[in-house]
């Protein structure tokens, strides 16, 4: 157990500076949830006493469409949330938020060198931090063990794509859904597209396109005539082209389907149980996960991992105090405690003690191993570019648009941006 009591302060934060408020601007709606906050920032203002932290809420769409107006305003908050991508690139854009990079980089490094390296490059622009990281998830195949038996499918030997697609035509032959698909938010569905792209270009290739080579080489036809191919197997349920995220949860809740493509930032299986007609879901123990498989030939490797990365933002006008706060928040103590209460996977090293979820735990131990994680498309590449992407998997998979005409429509949209 990681007690609050045992919530570490930070070395060196007694220094007295005048008196200030933080202004935490969230999106937690979870009470408990937002208490281990409270908690922590009591911790904090016990020992600062000259530093109030207030925290101030905005429900998720609101947030999105408040802060651009919060941000150029004399009430603008001094933390925020933030995706990382292009909506941090967006956000630096605006002159009104602040670059840590000194702050993590004092004292030779010892902020920085407390958090998963990966994770503090995915909240860089330009060579320089923007964000403070505070939790990342991880996208992978959840499956029905139930199901897998009765199909005959042993998912330790899905290691390639051609395996996968050879699972699922098995599961289908056995009268049984393979995959539960979400094409009506769409998003779902560009994690199969951006995973199948990792794998065919690994991180040199994907970096030189979004660098400005652009997303019409090999690797990016040979991603998506994969996805094609899963869409020719018709694997979702059916009227998946409808169904929001939710009510794909609840088709693999349901034991409608045997596979679910989901990202891990909190746990999934108890994600689907609260969502499945019955409110129990799948039991842990029918529960399985499996890593996004490779495919033969391609340049990425089995530890490229891809999923959100969310930080903590500071703006220009935040006060003095306030990166240190943040130092004092990620530490290793009391990301564990987030962990643990708050069921994220934390980006501070070491804090993944805190995650009790064993499916949480599982997908902490693989990111620990990562070599590059990557962030949702639909974030990195910005709004505009990210759309595309998300119609055009969507698009791809339902056999409605080609291959060679979605690169099209995604080169087209990559190429304005630049």
């Amino acid at each position: 157990m990681v007690a609050l009591g045992a919530i570490a302060l930070t070395a060196g934060v007694t220094a007295a500076y005048a008196e200030s408020t933080i202004k935490w601007m969230h999106l937690e709606a979870n009470p408990d949830r937002l208490k281990t906050w409270q908690d922590i920032a009591a911790a904090y203002e016990a020992s600062h006493p000259d530093v109030k932290i207030e925290f101030q809420f905005l429900e998720n769409e609101a947030f999105k469409a408040k802060l651009p107006t919060l941000l150029q305003s004399n009430d603008a908050p001094s933390i925020f949330y933030t995706w990382g991508g292009g909506v941090l690139k967006a956000q630096t854009e605006t002159g009104k938020i602040r670059d840590i990079t000194a702050a993590m980089d004092a004292d030779g490094g010892a902020w920085r060198n407390t958090i998963s390296p990966a994770a503090v490059d995915g909240l860089s622009v330009d060579g320089k931090v923007y964000a403070a990281p505070t939790q990342s998830g991880l996208v992978s195949f959840f499956y029905n063990k139930a199901l897998f038996e009765k199909a005959g499918v042993d998912a330790t030997t899905i290691k390639t794509w051609a395996d996968f697609l050879a699972a699922v035509t098995k599961i289908k032959a056995a009268g049984i859904t393979p995959i539960a698909g979400g094409g009506g938010d769409k998003w779902p569905l560009h994690f199969y597209w951006s995973y199948l792209a990792m794998r065919e270009a690994g991180k040199a290739g994907f970096d030189a396109a979004k660098g400005g080579e652009g997303f019409q080489g090999e690797a990016f036809v040979k991603a998506s005539q994969d996805l094609a191919d899963l869409g020719k197997l018709e694997p979702f349920q059916d009227g998946y082209l409808g169904a929001n995220w939710n009510d794909t949860q609840a088709v693999f809740g349901d034991g409608r389907a045997a596979i679910l493509l989901a990202f891990e930032n909190t746990a999934t299986p108890q994600n689907q149980a609260n969502v499945a007609t019955d409110g129990k879901g799948q039991p842990p123990e029918n529960l399985g996960r499996f890593a996004f498989p490779l495919v033969d030939g391609g340049a990425g490797v089995i530890t490229d991992d891809f999923g959100g990365l969310n930080g903590w933002v500071v703006t220009t006008n935040a006060p003095p105090e306030t990166e240190d706060f943040l130092k004092f928040l990620t530490s290793e103590a009391n990301e564990a405690t987030m962990a643990e209460k708050n069921n994220i996977l934390p980006t501070t090293l070491g804090a993944d003690s805190g995650v009790k979820d064993p499916s949480m735990a599982d997908s902490a131990g693989q990111m620990a191993k990562a070599t590059w994680h990557q962030n949702y498309l639909d974030q990195d590449l910005g709004p505009n570019v990210g759309r595309v992407v998300n119609d055009m998997s969507v698009g791809i998979v339902s056999g409605e648009v080609t291959p060679e005409d979605a690169l099209q429509q995604i080169q087209d949209a990559f190429s304005l941006e630049q």
